[in-house]
């Protein structure tokens, strides 16, 4: 649960920030949790929100988050927008994408049809909330026939920002797919860090683009070790803690409970009342490899980006890497080597001398992949396209996000990203 002196830290900052955002039910919330009928932060303030509680108990992940962006939908003077994670966001979107018309449908007639994953006995509990809204429906189907880029604006006009549960790691890059398309011009707050579920700090600062957190001494206790790591390490403590290093959180969340590494690596950034003030870098645990480079996650990702930087025009909006060995005699012949699943807009194909741009800026980022793959150890990394909302389509079939790393190994999985392929 969160600290009391945690939600009180993070509605100060909002409504320091944005101070019409705390309107009563000025909040939609998109998130999947069938076990907890409350706001994922947990603050006891349900007068905030327009979702009612029981949509985000549909056993369905999708049909949950199609439920509760209809009860977004309804509501048009929105000021908040909150999602426990941007995938959330981005496939509520997607939905909305694909099904504008339905939704439009349901708000003009005050219903809420059939799908599958919502029980019928639940349909017609959330059914009763809905009133018609022949006008609001009248507005959706107009600006959905303009288009989807800022779409989120124009619906609701009033709406001042976009908070989710996380925003560093690779969840960033949903953040930046959001930012570029959708959620054109709105601000993202992410107003917690968390780790090894325990709330270590918050962000007092809504209105920078990287989230940087206040560690707060009596939520967790917290020891750190230098990186890189010494012969032998020794943790440090709170207040002896240097600005500009990296370290990594060794965490005792409650009393009782086993001490830990977290597998986080934070950075100091500086000083609020003598407190220090992070930024995440990075998960250990997280790391690419077919022959032991153990590329971190985040490292790739951002070589990732850069490379899709170089095609003209494209924006990345999903990937998934997976090692070429899971994929039989599909990967082809050579040696083991990434096989990697990128979707992408505004670039409908890809030139060999494109994709070859990936490996390239891996090479020059990694000097032991560069290595390996001189020595013809691992092969030339394979880069393929898939189409629109095929990893919507993925995470409807796991039921969750796509797990970091981002490496796949159910073979029903990779048979549904493989039929995807574009080019």
């Amino acid at each position: 649960p969160l600290p009391t002196q945690g939600s009180l830290l993070y509605l100060d900052t909002l409504h320091a920030a944005f101070p019409r955002a705390l309107a009563p039910r000025g909040t939609a919330l998109l998130s999947w949790a069938p076990h907890h009928r409350c706001a994922p932060a947990g603050w006891p303030l349900p007068s905030l929100y327009c979702t009612p509680a029981e949509a985000g108990s549909v056993p369905s992940r999708a049909a949950a988050l199609r439920v509760q962006l209809l009860f977004a939908l309804q509501q048009r003077a929105l000021r908040v927008l909150e999602a426990t994670l941007p995938a959330e966001l981005l496939d509520a979107l997607a939905a909305l994408r694909s099904a504008w018309p339905d939704l439009a449908q349901d708000l003009a007639l005050g219903t809420l049809r059939p799908q599958p994953g919502l029980p019928e006995g639940l349909r017609v509990q959330l059914q009763a909330l809905l009133t018609p809204n022949a006008a609001r429906a009248a507005e959706l189907r107009a600006e959905c026939a303009r288009g989807f880029e800022g779409i989120v604006r124009r619906l609701w006009p009033q709406l001042e920002v976009v908070v989710v549960g996380t925003a560093h790691g690779t969840e960033q890059l949903y953040c930046d797919a959001l930012r570029q398309a959708e959620c054109k011009g709105l601000p993202f707050y992410c107003p917690f860090y968390h780790a090894a579920r325990a709330l270590l700090g918050v962000n007092l600062w809504p209105e920078e683009p990287a989230p940087r957190f206040l560690l707060c001494p009596d939520w967790a206790f917290c020891e750190f070790l230098p990186c890189p790591a010494e012969e032998e390490p020794q943790t440090v403590l709170l207040g002896e803690l240097w600005e500009g290093r990296e370290y990594g959180l060794v965490l005792t969340a409650r009393p009782g409970e086993y001490r830990c590494r977290a597998g986080e690596v934070l950075r100091v950034t500086g000083f609020h009342k003598q407190c220090p003030v992070v930024e995440p870098v990075r998960r250990e645990s997280q790391a690419l490899s077919v022959r032991g480079e153990s590329i971190p996650e985040e490292q790739f990702c951002r070589s990732l980006c850069r490379a899709v930087g170089m095609w003209p025009g494209a924006r990345l909006v999903d990937y998934i890497c997976v090692e070429s060995a899971l994929l039989g005699a599909s990967s082809g012949a050579c040696a083991p080597h990434y096989e990697v699943f990128v979707e992408l807009r505004g670039l409908r194909d890809l030139s060999e001398g494109q994709r070859y741009k990936l490996d390239q800026c891996l090479q020059e980022d990694f000097p032991i992949y560069k290595s390996f793959r001189f020595k013809g150890s691992i092969g030339p990394l394979r880069l393929h396209m898939v189409g629109a909302g095929a990893f919507a389509r993925l995470r409807e079939a796991l039921g969750k996000p796509i797990p970091m790393p981002r490496v796949l190994r159910e073979e029903r999985l990779l048979q549904l990203i493989q039929s995807s392929i574009i080019s």
